[in-house]
């Protein structure tokens, strides 16, 4: 078998394996990376993920305002034509595709292998017949979505994140399975584009990851526009290809019926198939096992993106790609810290949460103050119709001569995505909240919210005392 030899090998072209391998390509680096297969690069985040997703709620976001013109007079009838929308989707993800592809990859000078890759020693792989060494090698394999194992899921069409995208029509009811976001944005995106869904969740809330004060806001938003939700429950068994069996908390069941099923019951790493022991990879619960500057068990091969077991966003694995090039060139290493990490769920509102939470807060005994605000008296949110919207700020708390800084938060509001960005900007590099204090913003931009918050703070200090030296100072110095 040929061989070649390689500074450093990536298995995997998504979004943690493609920062690696581009980055060290352009530094000067000799580079092998490796995709199942052509349409396989760009990973999930392009081909069933960020990118598909992101398209069809944009889409379904369009059909949704038009309904909305009615209150304005403006009547817009008719139904969506799913495959020009599913066209759509397809036509943006290969935009993007233009510059995630193997041709692409090799003329920035980048060798690419394509096949399945597996270990044949601590630092060979074999692609296609082929062996390759590499001095380091970074597994970027990624994940799949889990399948719903219960009786009669053989009847049902069945979807999930890897076949909802190429949808041949629409369902008239579609259930869904699981409430992360995945589902929660495919269940309104599916609403809006005009089927009735239905949702099963085997707990009391949607999103278990974000504030439930947050969620339950956009809970309410989404049962106005018509989606039904089945809390504490879970399919027990589907009796046709039309129906299901629902089984409740209270013991009780109900039959639901439906034309299609949509799971989003979480994912599994794509590992097993890399035959990880040649290499010297222990394997712990399904994992590979890092260190903290995620390395495997052995030293020189890395694990980025889902497959580190981490969390599951593409921009995770972008962060999990600068933390191993890092390593790779400086003696002052980088760990995996989640401190500052974010996320949106791209619902209508979105939600957006950052930095730390109040339980972790109390965990690690941080002195902190809760700052909370509603949208009800902010002009663009009456404007625009949002008054709905809420922000849970977390500051740290006060003290003699020390600057205060925002240690997390998390907002629902049309845009919370981008509106929230400068908040975590200043999470990020321990900005004072003076700094948004004193910040002039454009009027009536929606970011204001986020001085507003620390401006209410700041008048909460307006002490008897502190007004009675104002009204002296003004008599002084006026």
């Amino acid at each position: 078998m040929q061989e070649k030899i390689y500074d450093i090998i990536v298995i995997g072209a998504g979004s943690g394996g493609l920062s690696c391998g581009l980055f060290m390509n352009k530094a000067g680096f000799k580079v092998l990376m490796v995709s199942k297969s052509d349409r396989d690069i760009g990973g999930d985040c392009l081909n069933d993920g960020c990118v598909p997703s992101k398209a069809l709620i944009h889409i379904a976001k369009i059909a949704q305002n038009a309904k909305l013109t009615k209150r304005f007079g403006l009547n817009v009838t008719g139904n969506i034509d799913i495959k020009k929308a599913i066209a759509y989707v397809h036509e943006k993800q290969e935009d993007i595709r233009v510059h995630e592809n193997a041709a692409w990859l090799r003329e920035q000078g980048i060798d690419v292998g394509l096949g399945n890759a597996f270990f044949t020693d601590k630092n060979e792989i074999e692609v296609d017949g082929k062996r390759y060494r590499g001095k380091k090698i970074v597994i970027a394999t990624g994940s799949t979505p889990k399948k719903l194992k219960i009786p009669g899921v053989e009847l049902v069409s069945y979807y999930d994140n890897e076949t909802i995208f190429h949808l041949p029509h629409l369902p008239n009811t579609i259930l869904f399975v699981g409430g992360g976001p995945i589902g929660i944005e495919m269940a309104q995106t599916l609403k809006r584009l005009g089927s009735n869904v239905i949702v099963v969740l085997n707990r009391n809330m949607i999103l278990n990851h974000d504030d439930s004060e947050i969620t339950n806001i956009l809970y309410k938003k989404l049962k106005e526009e018509g989606i039904e939700f089945i809390l504490n429950a879970e399919i027990h068994s589907f009796t046709s290809a039309n129906e299901a069996l629902i089984k409740c908390e209270d013991g009780s069941h109900n039959n639901v019926s439906f034309d299609a099923v949509f799971v989003a019951i979480g994912r599994k790493l794509n590992l097993a198939d890399l035959q990880p022991a040649n290499a010297g990879i222990a394997i712990k619960n399904k994992k590979p096992v890092l260190n903290k500057y995620l390395q495997t068990t052995n030293k020189n091969i890395y694990a980025v993106g889902d497959i580190a077991g981490d969390l599951q966003f593409s921009h995770a694995a972008e962060m999990h790609a600068r933390i191993v090039l890092n390593n790779l060139f400086s003696p002052i290493k980088k760990r995996l810290n989640n401190d500052h990490i974010s996320w949106v769920t791209f619902t209508d509102p979105q939600i957006a949460t950052f930095g730390l939470n109040e339980k972790q807060l109390q965990e690690r005994k941080i002195n902190y103050q809760k700052l909370e605000q509603d949208f009800n008296e902010d002009d663009r949110a009456v404007i625009d119709d949002y008054q709905y919207g809420k922000m849970i700020l977390f500051i740290s708390a006060k003290g003699f001569l020390k600057k205060q800084k925002v240690l997390g938060g998390t907002m629902v509001a049309p845009d919370a995505g981008e509106i929230i960005q400068e908040l975590i900007l200043a999470n990020t590099t321990g900005m004072s909240i003076d700094k948004i204090f004193n910040k002039i913003y454009p009027y009536p931009v929606a970011a204001r919210i986020n001085q507003k918050i620390i401006v209410e703070y700041k008048q909460m200090g307006l002490t008897k005392g502190v007004k009675k030296l104002m009204q002296f100072a003004f008599k002084i110095f006026s």
